[in-house]
């Protein structure tokens, strides 16, 4: 019998006298010889091909009580919602489409108005929770209302995609549905309330009765809150006048239990750390977990020393399974400030109990418990609530039941009823719930919030929420060390410029960045070391986005880029990337881009890096800049879109180049309209047949835009 093919190729040298090449000769030899192969490739494809680390593998681990935290309270028994609404004994369900979580808020604080003021039997549900053909099912003694945003352009947020898909592809029938609607926009938008508007359209089409003109909020002005009130108003003329609702005296009724537990442990506690809501496909799809990363480095890129805005570099080496693409989103889940949190806590008289154990649970199975739990009353101002936001007039109107004197109640009162008042208020006065608590008693030294329901706090305050930035490197160039430029917020107030409502996140950041480099004159406001010191060293919690904010898949492929501020954030990126491809060898497209700033010689943000990847770039990339404030003539890049008309037009329809617009959204919306003249005029084209082109591009994302509000 011949030798295995083991035996020969494995005999020492020594016994064999000379190295042979062992040959394969047998069919034996032949399957041994694949399955050594297979086994090699095997265990070096390990960790790469198969067996990867699980990025979720340590919730196997965590704590009970965490995954209770980020689960619903309520048992989700179906995902009909007229089988739930029957379960329940719910007479009215308000569906709530959110990106940001302003809808959301909106449709809990009428849920709970509903039923204080007329006793109804109201849920609100969250649209991705339900079959969204099922809404077809509600019958007709009962009401639908829904309350959905807009954002980008057009966009429904990540919530609502299952109702938009279905009505875009269903030919329904809705004979039974009654319902309202109201939607929340940008004015700066194009698509402005976009979102509202198809959803009315489709129901209107499938046979539904609408009860009331469909409502639409303008953020554009920050003028949200005072449309859904004028909405609102509107909504409970309707209950009282075509509905024959009841109208009932107001009195608080929590819809939460808040115990003080001090048999807890700490170790059974959320001390802070996030709790990241995954309740849909769509965001698990585009979201990393929630990471401590380590700041790398951070610098700041303003030479006007009294503005900030700092360009911060992250490491991503310690964890493997975290990866970006250029032009994804960084989101950073920012603290409150220890100020506002000590003002809070001692306006409530809860100073001496800050660190005492919290239990909390809804009262209520279709209510979704928005914090997590158990926890303490620092933690929750410091890192779950929104106590740094704003007060709304609803919320002064609300807060006067609970008044500790007649005096404190009538100023609230007051304050709360009209709308010019409060925002004559508001442009005077740097109001959040803590320095309004303090405000109303001001004046009666002995008078105390300390009989304020908790409830009532956390029903009243919304969830803290992540900050997203574009990531302004290239993943190819530094796929290790994502970057992100961020300016520092600090809106003085319109009737008193001496006082500043500081922005919450990037004063974070700011705070981190003075720490970083030794800067820092002053104790911080804000606790850097994080809960339970999780952020020691100079960490934030994060956590990565995909975007569809891409470059061209073929490096040849010409681009046309519009930026103003920090809108620049995601075109380093892409030039660093083109720049590299070129040093590599390869032929990179024709690139424009249009920057602007105020100034030259104080915000032309990465100046110096610009230059050098000129360099590199050579005659590929023109760079085309607008000053704001440099000159008695304000040039702004639109101004300058509309200057390169016959360069930018050419790419545009003979190069066939891909545009993108990062920015505000009232410079987008501006380059957009100046970049529809210059097709129009360059093609002899009619107002639709521009429209029709600018349409298509968007929809095959030769037209990209990258905005916020």
């Amino acid at each position: 019998m011949a030798q295995s093919l083991f035996e020969t190729a494995f005999l020492p040298e020594t016994l064999m006298g000379v190295a042979r090449v062992a040959h394969p000769k047998t069919y034996a030899d032949i399957a041994a010889l694949a399955l050594f192969a297979l086994g090699s490739a095997g265990f070096l494809l390990r960790g790469k091909a198969w067996d990867r680390p699980d990025p979720y593998h340590s919730l196997w681990f965590e704590r009970p009580q965490e995954k209770d935290a980020a689960s619903r309270s309520g048992v989700k028994e179906t995902r009909d919602i007229a089988q739930k609404l029957e379960q329940a004994n719910k007479q009215l369900v308000i569906f709530w489409g959110s990106q940001s979580g302003t809808a959301e808020g909106f449709a809990n604080r009428l849920a709970r108005e509903c039923h204080l003021r007329f006793g109804l039997e109201v849920m609100a549900a969250d649209l991705s929770d339900y079959n969204s053909k099922t809404i077809a099912l509600i019958p007709q003694e009962k009401l639908a209302i829904f309350i959905i945003s807009t954002f980008g352009e057009g966009d429904p947020s990540d919530n609502t995609t299952g109702l938009w898909e279905w009505i875009n592809k269903s030919d329904a029938s809705m004979p039974l549905l009654r319902y309202v609607a109201f939607g929340l926009g940008n004015g700066n938008y194009k698509y402005y309330n976009k979102v509202i508007d198809v959803v009315d359209a489709a129901f209107q089409r499938f046979g539904a009765q609408r009860l009331m003109d469909v409502g639409r909020a303008d953020d554009a002005e920050g003028a949200s809150e005072e449309d859904f009130l004028a909405w609102k108003e509107d909504l409970f003329t309707l209950f009282r006048t075509k509905l024959d609702y009841v109208e009932r005296v107001v009195s608080y009724e929590p819809t939460l239990s808040v115990v003080e537990d001090e048999s807890l442990e700490p170790i059974d506690l959320h001390h802070g750390e996030p709790v990241q809501k995954l309740d849909n496909s769509k965001t698990a799809a585009t979201c990393s977990p929630v990471t401590a990363l380590p700041i790398k480095q951070s610098y700041e890129l303003f030479a006007d020393s009294k503005r900030n805005c700092l360009h911060m570099e992250l490491d991503l080496s310690s964890h493997p399974e975290l990866h970006y693409k250029t032009g994804d989103h960084l989101a950073i889940w920012p603290s409150s400030p220890d100020s506002e949190v000590d003002r809070l806590l001692q306006a409530l008289g809860l100073t001496d109990r800050a660190n005492v154990p919290l239990s909390i649970k809804t009262l209520d199975s279709t209510i979704n418990l928005r914090v997590p739990t158990p926890t303490t009353f620092a933690a929750l101002f410091r890192y779950y609530l929104e106590i740094c936001a704003p007060v709304s007039r609803d919320t002064v109107t609300s807060l006067a039941i609970f008044a500790p004197t007649q005096a404190c109640k009538t100023l609230l009162q007051n304050l709360g009823k009209d709308r010019d008042s409060y925002a004559d208020f508001l442009a005077r006065t740097h109001i959040t719930l803590g320095r309004l608590l303090q405000a109303a008693i001001a004046s009666e030294p002995s008078a105390s919030w300390q009989h304020l329901p908790f409830a009532w706090v956390i029903e009243t305050l919304s969830p803290i929420q992540p900050r997203y930035y574009s990531i302004s490197s290239s993943s190819i160039v530094a796929p290790r060390n994502p970057t992100i430029t961020a300016v520092v917020s600090d809106i003085s107030l319109p009737a008193d410029p001496t006082t500043n409502i500081p922005g919450l996140a990037t004063n974070y950041l700011l705070a981190h960045h003075q720490a970083t480099s030794f800067t820092l004159s002053t104790p911080s406001d804000y606790n850097l070391d994080g809960p339970e010191s999780a952020l020691e060293g100079r960490k934030l919690f994060a956590h990565i986005r995909k975007s569809k904010f891409r470059l061209p898949a073929l490096a040849l492929q010409p681009i046309i880029m519009v930026a103003a501020g920090t809108g620049l954030a995601p075109f380093r990126g892409f030039l660093q990337e083109r720049a590299r491809l070129k040093q590599m060898g390869k032929n990179v497209g024709r690139m424009l881009l249009f920057f602007g700033c105020r100034n030259a010689n104080e915000d032309y943000i990465y100046k110096d890096e610009l230059a050098e990847l000129q360099a590199v770039l050579s005659e590929e990339l023109r760079i085309i800049t607008a000053f704001s404030r440099q000159s008695d003539k304000k040039i702004y890049v639109q101004d300058r879109v509309q200057e390169e008309s016959v360069e930018l037009g050419a790419l545009l329809t003979a190069s066939d180049a891909n545009l993108f617009i990062c920015g505000s959204a009232s410079m987008a919306r501006e380059v957009g309209q100046r970049v529809i003249a210059v097709i129009k005029k360059r093609k002899a084209w009619s107002e639709e047949d521009v429209k029709a082109w600018a349409e298509v591009r968007k929809r095959s994302s030769k037209w990209q835009e990258d905005i916020w509000s």
